[in-house]
């Protein structure tokens, strides 16, 4: 991997690149990929930002569900005995991630399980020397995400949160004029951000054979099973369990981890957060999901810029600064609310007040953002880099707790005053006590932490 990393740099290519364009690597060159979880964003996203690239192989499968472990294990040797034309067997199955993590053939993980489990098996992951692609949000909680923040600091591996807006031409684009100021002085950012309908079934149900339904719960409290709380035991439809505020907080941190990263990208405030925020939100009165509905809720930064979330506006981004606006969203097919099979909707995604702010030329001597060709790429590049990537854990958290304090705004209903140094809302212990909640045993992190 040295060797590969320093040629790069020579010759000013990427190191992971198809397979068609150095032809085969060599597999001692390889990066070795354990996939954990492989429901719903695994096979659809994640797995295949993996098979693209020769420099890396996915050579295990973990999942707690036993019928979706065997099918990720299918998918993966469907898709390399495709691709390398001849029959592959090489993946490796697992029922429970502290198994795969012992497996010291695996050089890197891909963490695409549900919210309430991402801090603790990426934190178990970095202390078990693994490098990791994390699906955001970063965490289910504050505390969580500082947590999660610090130990991988410490561990000194590569994570890469899975903001792959950053990675998107468009959203690149716009970070980039807004930064050089083709827009004047940021005043106010909108996002816009649908929120989910309430519904759901609550009727207690039989575990599914095969389904590890306690350690699938994790940390969070035991409630009865139900498919409504949890996931499609046939197909990968959207699961439940992103309406139930026992594994997430909705669409605010669901999408809004993406929209905030890119607002937060263009505003130059990545390592921080606001310091005021409040608002309103409607909650589900009847059915099993309770996440947030429709909503709007307001932050203040210290240099005075204040930003505006709701489901009232066009679901995207909006700078507006003291010489015009410019708005970016994704395209029709990557919409929030786009189903499989629908025609796919004409989308500009890249507006401005003034289209020749669109045309406008960075010059040399001014701010040049970052780039990246796909976001899986650009993690696999810096596993051998040892460069830190794109949306860097750090960054991830502090995207992924400003949507949190935007949630809890709209559960107290009060305005809050934030301190993004120490992580504390001043003069307020109410609000305080729902940056953490209580972890079950034995899924704490003081328990799962260590291989």
């Amino acid at each position: 991997m040295k060797t590969a990393a320093g040629a790069a740099a020579v010759t000013g290519f990427p190191t992971i690149v198809p397979s068609t364009v150095f032809g085969q690597m060599a597999p001692s060159e390889r990066i070795n990929v354990g996939a954990i979880g492989v429901g719903r964003i695994s096979r659809g996203h994640d797995l295949p930002g993996i098979f693209k690239y020769e420099g890396a192989r996915v050579i295990a499968v973990c999942d707690l569900d036993a019928g979706r472990a065997e099918l990720g294990r299918q998918l993966v040797t469907e898709t390399y005995t495709k691709k390398l034309g001849k029959p592959y067997d090489a993946v490796k199955v697992y029922h429970e991630y502290h198994e795969l993590l012992a497996n010291k053939d695996i050089d890197a993980v891909v963490i695409s399980t549900p919210d309430h489990q991402h801090a603790i098996v990426a934190a178990t992951a970095v202390r078990a020397g693994k490098d990791v692609y994390l699906q955001k949000p970063a965490s289910l909680t504050i505390a969580e995400g500082r947590y999660l923040s610090n130990a991988v600091q410490a561990s000194g591996r590569i994570v890469q949160i899975g903001s792959q807006q950053r990675s998107w031409k468009q959203f690149h684009r716009a970070c980039e004029l807004v930064r050089n100021g083709r827009i004047g002085e940021v005043k106010h950012v909108e996002i816009g951000l649908p929120g989910d309908p309430a519904g759901g079934d609550a009727t207690p149900m039989p575990v599914p054979k095969g389904f590890n339904y306690d350690a699938w719960l994790g940390s969070t409290p035991v409630v009865p099973y139900t498919v409504d709380r949890v996931m499609p035991q046939q197909g990968f439809d959207r699961p439940g369990w992103l309406r139930m505020e026992q594994f997430g907080a909705g669409m605010i941190t669901g999408w809004g981890a993406h929209h905030v990263d890119t607002a937060h990208w263009g505003m130059n405030t990545e390592y921080t957060g606001p310091v005021e925020i409040w608002g309103t939100a409607e909650f589900p009165k009847s059915g099993l999901w309770d996440v947030h509905g429709d909503f709007l809720t307001h932050g203040r930064y210290a240099n005075g810029v204040t930003m505006d979330i709701s489901g009232k506006f066009p679901n995207g981004i909006k700078w507006y600064g003291t010489e015009g606006w410019i708005f970016v969203q994704r395209d029709g097919m990557n919409s929030p609310t786009a189903k499989p099979g629908d025609p796919v909707p004409k989308v500009e995604v890249l507006q401005a007040s003034d289209p020749k702010i669109l045309t406008s030329v960075i010059g040399p001597n001014e701010i040049h953002l970052e780039t990246s060709p796909e976001h899986h790429a650009n993690w696999l590049d810096c596993v051998r880099s040892r460069k830190q990537p794109l949306a860097p854990i750090e960054i991830g958290h502090r995207a992924c707790s400003t949507c949190l304090l935007h949630h809890i705004a709209m559960k107290t209903g009060r305005h809050l005053h934030w301190d993004p140094e120490r992580e504390q809302f001043k003069g307020d212990d109410a609000a305080n006590a729902m940056l953490s909640r209580p972890q079950r045993s034995p899924y704490t992190f003081a328990e799962a932490s260590w291989v």
